[in-house]
């Protein structure tokens, strides 16, 4: 969405009022998950574990309407898996986010990795330096994962979900009062 159209998006009233009252309620909940990772960490293991029941169940409908038995038996088995990984996430939510900070430092090392290649072939760039200092940040929250895995599974998930629930609460405060500066500035 190009500036202009993104400005007139919120520079309606009940538009801004509407982003400025969700950004509000992120800032909140992206304060409560860093100041209560273990919850926060349960919260979501929750949470992506309704989110896979549903993928699964997905999965299982829409392969009564597949055509081919090898297509058919496919959904049906990711279906099946979907649904028992779900399910352990359900039952078994603090078992589940540790395997979810197993992950997301799987994840977070990957990237690091691929951020800085990026870097060794943006390097002539203006701001590539960039793509090196968010590597090194991603492998180092992957090795301070890593290294005190599982422990660890208690504060990452938490603490990283809040972090990004807090940027994105304030994106969404800053958003609509964008039209308002840029106007008061001319």
């Amino acid at each position: 969405m190009s500036s202009i159209a993104s400005s007139h998006y919120y520079a309606g009233h009940r538009s801004r009022g509407w982003s400025i009252l969700l950004g509000i309620l992120l800032l909140i909940a992206g304060l409560f998950s860093i100041a209560m990772p273990p919850f926060a960490g349960v919260a979501a293991s929750l949470f992506f574990g309704w989110l896979i029941l549903f993928s699964g169940v997905a999965h299982l409908v829409y392969a009564w309407s597949a055509h081919g038995a090898g297509h058919i038996f496919w959904e049906i088995l990711i279906g099946i898996v979907y649904v028992l990984a779900a399910l352990y996430l359900l039952f078994y939510p603090v078992r589940g986010m540790v395997a979810l900070a197993l992950v997301l430092a799987i994840y977070l090392a990957a990237e690091g990795i691929l951020e800085i290649a990026e870097f060794a072939s943006l390097r002539p760039r203006h701001g590539a330096g960039w793509f090196l200092v968010h590597g090194l940040i991603s492998l180092l929250l992957a090795a301070l994962i890593f290294v005190h895995w599982p422990s660890s599974s208690f504060w990452a998930v938490g603490v990283l979900v809040g972090v990004s629930l807090l940027f994105s609460g304030w994106a969404r405060l800053t958003l609509p009062m964008r039209p308002r500066l840029t106007a008061a500035q001319t």
